[in-house]
């Protein structure tokens, strides 16, 4: 995501709110925003979050006042979710595209997580076990790209973007001007 994120002008990184502690090096209002549980549970009850969810005993969520500024800015805005967060913006913003990023195998899942070196095994075979039932969601996506090349997954994803813009819903306005210069609507 990182190198999609260099490589297409004006796309930007939701970044998500979080009640987990940060791992080194991530710093806040970079990789996530770090707030406290009763920071995050007040946020949710004033409905602030466009999606959030409960994943290995921590909250996280994409606030609604990030994402409007973003899009304000005419920035397309690329969130980073799970299938819990996937179900709850598709409810709140139905024309919103999404893509299931998915790994060649399951096998070569696992052996990236602890390549990686950033959870502990527990946690690794917590994210397993969540892998596996997401896997079962990709019937509700909008495109599903596999990431086993990432020179290959970056295109398609590049691919995703740039045709997104070109979707009726986000020409219209500017078709409608040049409509009015043919005296139609």
């Amino acid at each position: 995501m990182k190198r999609l994120l260099r490589s297409v002008p004006g796309l930007r990184f939701s970044v998500s709110h979080t009640t987990r502690s940060a791992r080194p090096g991530e710093r806040d209002g970079h990789e996530y925003t770090f707030v406290s549980r009763r920071v995050f549970e007040r946020m949710l009850a004033r409905d602030q979050f466009v999606e959030w969810a409960e994943v290995h005993g921590n909250l996280y969520g994409t606030s609604w006042r990030a994402l409007r500024k973003a899009q304000a800015a005419g920035h397309d805005v690329l969130l980073d979710i799970d299938v819990q967060g996937h179900h709850q913006v598709r409810r709140r913003i139905p024309e919103a595209v999404s893509i299931f990023l998915l790994p060649p195998s399951f096998r070569e899942l696992a052996r990236r997580l602890r390549r990686r070196h950033l959870d502990a095994p527990e946690v690794i075979d917590k994210r397993l076990a969540e892998a596996r039932r997401e896997i079962r969601h990709w019937r509700e996506y909008d495109f599903l790209i596999v990431n086993d090349v990432i020179p290959r997954a970056q295109r398609a994803l590049r691919t995703v973007v740039e045709a997104a813009r070109f979707r009726r819903l986000r020409q219209q306005d500017r078709v409608r001007q040049i409509a009015k210069t043919f005296g139609g609507s």
